[in-house]
Order: structure tokens, then sequence, then C-alpha cells
């Protein structure tokens, strides 16, 4: 039998080694991941959980917040876990469909994170500046519509990630210096030409991200136009209020995102391990902090949460 021809072979298989030149340190790091990650998830789905149950909450800013809570739960247990997973028990395989699955599943649930960020953005445009019409422009159907919109745009931009990879021939390393599979990340380790996923991977960021981030920045441009129109400062700062949760969630972001795209990008002098704690860190963050800053900053979900909190000490 002929030997196969090394320039087409592909590896059946990775291995995730976690943060590199970290290795000593992954049982500490776990610790702090798993107590952000319990945090996360009792966080979002007690916010989806009050959010289905109380009528008072079933209007089209937390109709979105559900929906951001729903992608903040994919993208943080799409990869932490299986991080922890190697911080506790060493390097771990990984078959190359489950990776270019996990890939599909990082990529996408970004997506889906920005583009909900823009339709709440929208969101809160038609109620400071059209607020007669709010309840006939946001009915339960347009969501509808808008959140159908939102998965089918995330899923055309990501998909070609996995075409894109799934051509590479692999022959070399099949170690991937990571803790979970990335685009980039596993198509530096093919033994090929890779520009094509090189600048389809920096033009969807550019073309969808940055330019979501520019129709959020527009919306608000308006919206304190119409703030400063306002005629009491009572009204201008009732007004900001119901805009501050959404633009401390936009912060948290888009900041992390954006630092570790452009390190991973240009910060050739960064460190291996801190380009990958960064990584890890930014799937992460936003998933515990969102629901924490709606918690606080929302006044609508502060109310339920204490008449909750009323009626369960009245039945004890």
């Amino acid at each position: 039998m002929a030997a196969p021809n090394s320039t087409t072979f592909s590896h059946l298989s990775f291995v995730l080694v976690g943060i590199p030149g970290l290795e000593p340190w992954h049982p500490w790091i776990s610790i702090p991941f798993a107590l952000m990650y319990t945090v996360a998830v009792l966080g979002n789905c007690g916010l989806l959980l009050l959010i289905a149950t109380q009528r008072r909450l079933h209007e089209p800013m937390f109709i979105f917040l559900s929906m951001l809570a729903v992608a903040d739960l994919l993208l943080s247990t799409c990869t932490v876990p299986n991080t922890l997973v190697i911080f506790w028990f060493g390097p771990k395989d990984i078959s190359f469909t489950s990776c270019l699955t996990q890939v599909f599943f990082v990529h996408f649930g970004f997506a889906i994170d920005s583009a909900i960020l823009l339709a709440m953005g929208f969101d809160r445009y038609v109620a400071v500046c059209d607020p007669l019409r709010y309840t006939t422009v946001l009915t339960n159907t347009k969501i509808g519509k808008i959140a159908t919109a939102i998965v089918i745009r995330s899923f055309c931009i990501i998909i070609p990630d996995v075409f894109l990879l799934k051509r590479l021939p692999f022959c070399a390393s099949n170690v991937i210096p990571h803790s979970y599979c990335e685009h980039i990340g596993v198509a530096r380790l093919a033994c090929a030409d890779i520009s094509l996923n090189i600048w389809y991977g920096l033009a969807v960021p550019i073309v969808t991200v940055i330019l979501d981030v520019v129709f959020i920045v527009v919306s608000y441009v308006l919206i304190l136009r119409a703030v400063f129109k306002l005629p009491t400062k009572d009204a201008r700062r009732k007004t900001l209020a119901t805009c501050g949760s959404h633009v401390c969630i936009i912060l948290l972001f888009y900041i992390p995102a954006f630092f570790t795209l452009l390190t991973h990008r240009f910060g050739h002098n960064i460190p291996k391990h801190i380009h990958i704690l960064l990584a890890n860190l930014y799937v992460l963050i936003p998933s515990v902090l969102n629901p924490v800053v709606y918690g606080m900053k929302t006044k609508q979900l502060r109310e339920q949460i204490g008449f909750l909190w009323s009626q369960k000490w009245k039945g004890c």
C-alpha cells in the first residue's frame, strides 16, 4: 500500500493544551474561572426565569435582554467547561469535527452578541426619540423578525470559517496552544497557504462588528440629541438612566473583544499566555457581569426582584 501523501494528510484529532507557559498554575487559575462560570450560569438563568415569569417584564427591552442572556450562555458554555477540564486534567484530545463545531459556535456566539447589542441600541433609540410609536414599532412580530435576521446573519458570516478550515491539510503538529478551538489558531497549524483564512477572519469583524459599533454610536448620538432637548433636568436624568445599563454592557462586551482582537493580530511582543488568557476572559466576563449590571441599573428588574423576595419572606 502506498504511503499517504504528506501534503494532503489531515489529523483526525488535535490536542488542546490550555494556557501555554502557565501549566503549573492551571489548577489555581481554574478556581476563579469555575466561580465566574457558575455566577454566569446562575445569573443568566435567573434573569431568563425572572423575565419569563413576570408579565411586567414582557417588554421589548427585556426580550432583547433575554436574547442576550441566551447568547452569553452559548458563548461561555461552548468554551469554559472544556477549558476547566484542561485545567484540571491536563491536555485534552478533541476530534477534528468537534474542533470545527467549537470554532463555529465560538464565533457564532460572538456575532450573535454583537447583533443583539445593535438591536438593543435600536430599541433605546425608538424608546427615547419616538416614544409614542414604541409599542407599534417594536411589536412581538417585529422582534421575532429581528431575532430571525440576527441568527441568519450570524450563521451566514460564520459558516464559511468551518469550510475554510475543512479544506486545509494538517500534516505537521496537531497541538493547539489554546484552551479552545478558534479559527485562526487552528488555521496556523495547516501546512498550506492560509491567506484566505486570515483575510476572511479579518474581514468579518470589520464588516460586521465594526459596522454594529458604528450604528450603535449613531443611535446614541441621536438619543443624546433628543435627551438634551427635554425641558427639565429630572426628565433628562431619568431618560439617560434607562440607557445606562445598555451602555455599560456595550463597553463590557466590545472593550475586551477589541483589545483581544488587536493584541492577537498586532501584539506580537505580548507573551502567548497573555493572548490566551485574554481570549478566555473576553468570552466569560460579559456573561458574568451583564445580569449584575442590568439588575443594578434597571429599575423594573430591581422592583421585580424585591417583590419576589418580599413574597418569599411572607410565605415563610
